[in-house]
């Protein structure tokens, strides 16, 4: 399998707290004043707001929840980003305080709103300590090196070409050829492909299936240093030439750690999701869309499946609250081959 045959699967099902930031802190202006000590080892007081400290983790975590940073990654204070997320949050501070001013947290949406909240965040944290607990090391490494020996390790080949826009033409580049010119010179003063051409022909690696027929059929079994063609392709008639025969490079772990990551967090909440659906008792109050008197009613089951086709994984929420897992079978493990390529384009560098 070659460096980008990961497919791109489930997101994880983690929450960026965006548009709740001003409501925690409309929550937190109502407690009264006094001796403020830093929420986290070794913060450092950023900002005053009417006498309430603004954190430098404060501002980080708005940096995060608006993916300016990752989680976890540093953010210099005396940086423009860090200045400018520090005068958003104390603008989120004036708002929530002014709110709290015109008892607008009395108002009852806004008592079900800060509701929601505390429980969307509550929930967050839930998913944030299971998925801590289970997405190691030890399972990062164990899910990779459980599909390097699922994968299908084919053979690829690295080429360059030449497209001409006639037989004739081709024809005649081949003659110059055996007479020992430089295929890359060539391809860069004579081939009509413009994203090969600048290059010297460069295909880079590449399988065999993922390139169009005509590609497929004629280098399938060419050698080392052969030169193959000329066969007709779409724009014009192409000239080969293969340098060199592999088995597909594998995936590195550090390359593959980030999609692995969000394949097992996904698959973690799926599962506490299952668990907590399983042992509540959850009533739905309103009737399905099937039922509602003059709806058309969707069919009864999806079309069948054809025999070996593949499954595709359900793809995780993007809303703030996980959802629960579905019925259908665990999503499929994240390795897989690269999809097919233009003709004009290297499928690997």
């Amino acid at each position: 399998m070659s460096q980008g045959s990961f497919t791109r699967i489930s997101r994880p099902v983690r929450t960026m707290i965006v548009v709740l930031a001003a409501t925690l802190m409309l929550a937190s202006c109502g407690k009264g004043t006094g001796a403020e000590h830093p929420p986290e080892p070794g913060d450092t007081a950023v900002a005053k707001v009417d006498g309430r400290t603004v954190w430098s983790s404060d501002v980080k975590r708005e940096a995060v929840a608006q993916g300016l940073i990752g989680e976890g990654e540093p953010l210099d204070v005396s940086s423009d980003l860090f200045r400018r997320v520090m005068d958003e949050v104390v603008d989120q501070k004036l708002l929530a305080s002014e709110a709290l001013k015109r008892k607008l947290d009395k108002d009852p949406a806004a008592q079900r709103r800060l509701a929601a909240a505390r429980e969307r965040i509550l929930g967050d944290m839930l998913v944030e300590s299971t998925v801590s607990d289970a997405v190691n090391e030890n399972a990062i490494r164990g899910l990779y090196q459980e599909q390097l020996k699922l994968a299908k390790q084919s053979e690829e080949l690295k080429a360059r070409q030449i497209v001409l826009a006639s037989l004739a033409e081709a024809d005649a580049v081949k003659k110059l050829l055996a007479t020992g010119a430089s295929f890359e010179a060539l391809a860069m003063e004579r081939s009509t492909d413009a994203a090969t051409r600048f290059n010297g022909g460069d295909l880079g690696y590449f399988t065999t299936d993922v390139m169009p027929e005509a590609y497929d059929a004629n280098l399938k079994i060419a050698k080392a240093g052969q030169i193959v063609g000329p066969f007709e392709v779409d724009g014009g008639w192409a000239l080969v030439k293969v340098e060199d025969r592999r088995l597909e490079q594998p995936i590195t772990l550090e390359a593959a750690r980030p999609q692995i990551v969000r394949f097992l967090t996904y698959d973690q909440v799926r599962d506490l999701l299952e668990k907590l659906r399983a042992r509540s008792k959850i009533q739905t109050l309103i009737r399905a869309p099937q039922d509602v008197p003059g709806q058309p009613k969707e069919p009864a089951s999806a079309p069948p499946v054809k025999p070996g086709a593949a499954t595709v994984p359900a793809t995780p929420p993007e809303a703030a609250a996980p959802v629960a897992k579905p019925a259908a079978a665990k999503p499929a493990a994240p390795v897989a081959k690269a999809p097919a390529q233009p003709a004009t384009k290297a499928a690997k560098p």
